[in-house]
């Protein structure tokens, strides 16, 4: 997926720069995981946001190898 420049209200990317920093990632990444958080959500109006955020964590979890399989009983 190719990446375009945006205009961006320099509020929003400052906000981005500050919250991003506690999560490790750049302005850049935490608007995209805002978005993504709010197109979600948007999408599943009945979900609490905490649980779609907690979804996206174990989303990521999954992807970096770090679950493993559950085995009922």
């Amino acid at each position: 997926m190719a990446s375009k420049p945006l205009r961006l209200d320099e509020e929003l990317v400052d906000a981005a720069s500050l919250t991003g920093k506690v999560k490790k990632r750049s302005a850049a990444k935490q608007i995209e995981y805002w978005a993504t958080l709010g197109k979600i959500a948007k999408e599943n109006p009945d979900l609490p946001i905490h649980f779609i955020e907690d979804i996206l964590e174990a989303e990521e979890e999954r992807k970096q190898g770090l679950t493993s399989e559950y085995h009922f009983g």
